[in-house]
């Protein structure tokens, strides 16, 4: 493929998606990274799209968002790697909350083995996911289907999350930076999605390497409030990913690398600088039991049954929802 052809193709996939990994676009026009990292270059020249971290995106600072068709091909590897380690994070018998998203949606395909699950999600993929999932409750939020994502939203959505709380918040988002913290390019997600983290003790976000760097319109969690990122591990050329990584992790947030190796664990670097990164044994991942009366402490089992949060049933339904006291 000559190089006219190959940024052509190039240029269409960002017009297309919004956003494209290195990684994606040299496997598309089967060529090196390197390469791939040229064309990009030659592209941004002439204005007509941006470099981000390890990827493209289409002009003009804030990225907008791709259709789930897109998004559902972009970095699948990499989505897969992260809901493995993710659904190591989930223990048998908890209450958590899920949001929209096709790496959440891959998580949620791993949680149908946890028994004893309870699920709070305003995602129908999520939701279909664990619909067969024996001993597994899916309760979905009220809200408006928004059709790019089958995600609910709007004040109904918003509306039957009040008063919930359960152990951790699985979420995703458009773009995560160490300064702003998570961000999608909708208004109305971005409002579910803060619902959603308001209901949980942890909040744990999933996103693979070409999310890292990339700001978007609307701030979803703040870095400080995340509890934990797992992600992948960035391209080797990919210096500035890794940077961003190592500065979430100063910031507090937990950062887990799915690698080839195994699992690598992010630590705040110490006073003599540097990185520390620890290489953890592979899945599974021990999971620990909270203390009675503390969020996660489980919920009993049962056969699965999926009821939607709305009106004046949603606060009765939402209160059960709540970790009981021993």
């Amino acid at each position: 493929m000559f190089a006219a052809e190959r940024r052509q193709l190039i240029l269409e996939m960002v017009r297309a998606n919004g956003a494209v990994s290195l990684r994606e676009l040299a496997r598309v026009v089967q060529t090196s990274e390197v390469t791939v990292r040229r064309d990009v270059r030659a592209l941004e020249a002439e204005g007509l799209l941006d470099r981000r971290h390890g990827g493209a995106v289409l002009p003009g600072g804030f990225t907008r968002e791709s259709g789930f068709p897109q998004k559902s091909h972009l970095a699948t590897a990499e989505k897969t790697a992260i809901a493995d380690l993710a659904a190591g994070l989930v223990q048998e018998g908890e209450a958590i909350v899920v949001g929209a998203g096709t790496t959440t949606q891959e998580l949620a395909r791993r949680l149908a083995r946890v028994p004893g699950l309870t699920v709070v999600t305003n995602s129908l993929l999520v939701a279909q996911a664990l619909a067969h999932a024996n001993r597994v409750e899916v309760v979905m939020t009220g809200g408006t289907l928004r059709g790019s994502n089958y995600a609910l939203v709007g004040s109904g959505a918003e509306q039957s999350l009040q008063g919930l709380r359960v152990s951790r918040a699985f979420i995703s988002g458009a773009g995560l930076t160490a300064e702003r913290g998570l961000s999608t390019s909708n208004m109305l997600s971005a409002s579910v999605d803060r619902a959603l983290v308001e209901a949980a003790a942890e909040v744990v976000v999933l996103a693979d390497h070409t999310k890292l760097g990339t700001d978007t319109m609307f701030q979803t969690v703040p870095t400080d409030v995340i509890t934990h990122l797992v992600t992948d591990e960035p391209p080797l050329a990919d210096d500035r990913s890794a940077t961003e990584l190592q500065a979430l992790a100063d910031r507090g947030v937990q950062v887990t690398v799915a690698s080839l190796n195994g699992v690598e664990n992010l630590q705040a670097s110490g006073g003599g600088g540097g990185r520390r990164r620890d290489l953890s044994p592979p899945l599974p991942v021990p999971r620990r039991h909270p203390h009675p009366g503390q969020p996660g402490g489980g919920m009993p089992g049962g056969p699965l049954r999926s009821a939607q949060l709305s009106g004046e049933a949603s606060a009765a339904r939402i209160a059960d929802l709540a970790p009981r006291r021993r």
